[in-house]
């Protein structure tokens, strides 16, 4: 499979680039810039210590600072270890309004060596924003983006 152009631009991005924080800040801004439809685009990242994910780099409004695991969107993608793309948040039990706008969301758990290092979140305020592609697109560029973590 070709890698998305998306995915071929953080590559680039993050060649000889070992920062941790810059490489997700820089990931957090190219989708930022590069996805149409969007109000939030980041990471949230695991403490193993108290089963939590933290805010890390992200673009967009200001957001929630500590997610349970288990609990909104993120924290359940967090425990299910799956792909979470929600058609409507407000419909999902459990859902964490950090910001009203939003109204659809994709959250990707971002996984290396079996060691769980948070979730890619995107967030968008219209209704049905995700696609099966652009699933496919955010899991090909959060695997580029663990080449490099």
């Amino acid at each position: 499979m070709t890698n998305s152009l998306l995915s071929q631009q953080l590559d680039a991005l993050l060649t000889n680039e070992t920062n941790f924080i810059a490489n997700l800040s820089n990931a957090s801004a190219l989708l930022y810039q590069s996805l149409s439809d969007i109000n939030w685009a980041g990471f949230y990242l695991y403490d193993e210590t108290n089963d939590e994910l933290h805010l890390g780099p992200f673009q967009g409004k200001v957001a929630c600072m500590h997610i349970k695991n288990g609990s909104g969107v993120c924290g359940t993608a967090l425990q299910q270890q799956k792909v979470l793309h929600v058609d409507n948040v407000h419909e999902f039990a459990g859902h964490i309004a950090c910001d009203s706008a939003s109204n659809s969301e994709i959250v990707v758990p971002l996984i290396k060596d079996d060691k769980i290092i948070g979730v890619l979140d995107i967030d968008s305020p219209s209704l049905s924003r995700f696609s099966p592609e652009d699933e496919v697109e955010l899991v090909e560029f959060s695997k580029t983006l663990l080449k490099h973590i």
